[in-house]
């Protein structure tokens, strides 16, 4: 059976390639020099001799560009330039190739089980992929691992055990090295498919992969488990892309005891990182979180533990004082008005009127004092602006 399943996987290859002219990777210009990866992961857990299930999914670096349906037994494709510029016929092909494998994959495990000494229930991963460098292909891989560990790969023409899987990897390789179909179909998708399609995912999602999105960043106290210790943590998000250094510091000194977390998602893609520091209460006093990002150009953050309850004082402090000049004036404005009224014989229908008949010599002393009271409010009203601005 795993030789009949070997010649339709090299069918159904060799029918895509002859759509596709199989030569050397297009050029491809990146804007940066770091290395980037394209691999697949495929995760495969058997119950018993009856039951398996797979899953399976491709991603760009630490970005996940597509997903395996296993129930349509079709690929998903997370992201509008996840299909690269490959022809639909290829894609069409390539999804034949994967329907074919992930069907008869668990098939050919069940009945080799005995003879590899699998014990059920058990876990196979294999983790497929190619990498870039400046525009060039830097290399590829497939490995393979058995209950989490290291278990075979794929090196040259040939099959290999992982240093430390013993004899059990190797019966595996003895047995995988006897099928020359699979081994060129595995050099071909390693040493041509996938660098051309990592060069094509490059090209059209070079939008989204070189976008630059600045962080966010606070700071919080928690509760600490040890007596007399606070945990200070620091909150930064909406960045990307994902890599980001944070710290505590002390000054210019990094502190040794700053625990990072997991970085996690946003739903719009961007990141999230939680960073704590677990420090004696009375040692708080002038420490101060520090971002650096890519985004940024060279320019870090960097958040004191008490720069938001100082800010947030000066600005209450602002809109108070702004408050109770505006009364005053208010005060001051109603009782000029009042002396204006007991020595005018006239009073203007509207205090805000614009339509003043400044020929009337009745409405001139009115008209002069409107003018200075709006004049008066709005200087004080833009000082109070700038102030916040200026916070």
């Amino acid at each position: 059976m795993l030789l009949l399943l070997t010649l339709l996987f090299k069918e159904l290859l060799f029918h895509g390639a002859s759509t596709v002219d199989l030569q050397v990777l297009r050029p491809h210009h990146l804007t940066t020099e770091e290395t980037l990866t394209f691999h697949l992961i495929q995760i495969s857990s058997f119950a018993n001799k009856s039951w398996a299930h797979t899953q399976g999914s491709g991603w760009l670096g630490e970005l996940q560009t597509h997903r395996w349906n296993g129930v349509l037994g079709t690929i998903q494709f997370l992201w509008p330039w996840s299909r690269g510029n490959f022809s639909k016929e290829e894609l069409k092909n390539i999804q034949a190739l994967l329907q074919l494998y992930l069907h008869g994959f668990p098939r050919a495990v069940q009945a080799f089980a005995s003879q590899f000494q699998f014990e059920y229930p058990f876990e196979l991963q294999i983790s497929f992929g190619c990498r870039m460098h400046a525009g060039k292909a830097s290399g590829s891989f497939l490995n393979g691992a058995y209950q989490g560990s290291d278990f075979l790969s794929f090196q040259g023409n040939s099959w290999k055990p992982s240093s430390g899987a013993g004899s059990q990897a190797q019966n595996v390789c003895n047995v995988l090295n006897h099928y020359r179909v699979i081994k060129e179909i595995v050099q071909i998708l390693l040493s041509d498919t996938c660098p051309r399609f990592l060069s094509d995912l490059l090209e059209a999602g070079k939008v989204e992969l070189e976008r630059q999105e600045k962080p966010e960043a606070w700071v919080s106290k928690s509760h600490s488990s040890e007596p007399g210790h606070v945990l200070l943590v620091c909150h930064v998000s909406g960045f990307h892309p994902k890599p980001v250094w944070v710290m505590w510091m002390q000054g210019e000194q990094e502190q040794q005891g700053t625990q990072q977390g997991d970085i996690m998602p946003n739903a719009d893609g961007t990141w999230y990182l939680r960073v704590t520091l677990d420090v004696a209460a009375g040692e708080v006093a002038g420490l101060a979180c520090r971002v650096k990002h890519s985004s940024l150009g060279g320019h870090d953050i960097i958040i004191h533990l008490d720069g938001y309850s100082i800010l947030l004082i000066l600005i209450c402090l602002t809109v108070i004082v702004s408050g109770v000049m505006l009364v005053v004036v208010g005060s001051w404005s109603k009782k000029q008005s009042s002396n204006q009224n007991i020595c005018s014989p006239y009073v203007p229908s509207s205090a805000f009127s614009t339509e003043v008949n400044t020929q009337d010599p009745r409405n001139s002393g009115n008209h002069l004092f409107l003018v200075k009271k709006l004049w008066l409010k709005s200087r004080i009203l833009k000082k109070w602006k700038t102030s916040l601005r200026q916070l």
